[in-house]
């Protein structure tokens, strides 16, 4: 992990690149939004919060590890975000 303020960066930049790809989808469907929409956005934003907070934990025990599995929670959740996406 090179720094904290780079992976801070990937988790804003994953979850934002998911939650702009969902109101793109809603604009080439007709442009309303849906149920659906909305709460795949919320939950993209709970996951940013979640890992945010994560993030700024200060007591840890090993900086590395804990780092290392904030990292893989991010992709697990980008993916399943992902997935629900292309079932929209």
């Amino acid at each position: 992990m090179a720094s904290v303020r780079n992976l801070k960066k990937d988790i804003n930049y994953v979850l934002g690149d998911i939650i702009e790809a969902v109101y793109i989808t809603e604009l080439a469907a007709g442009g309303q939004g849906s149920d659906k929409a909305e709460a795949l956005i919320d939950e993209a934003i709970a996951v940013f919060d979640t890992l945010m907070k994560e993030v700024n934990a200060k007591e840890v025990e090993n900086k590395k590890t804990h780092f290392k599995q904030i990292n893989k929670k991010l992709e697990e959740s980008a993916n399943q975000l992902i997935d629900k996406l292309k079932a929209l």
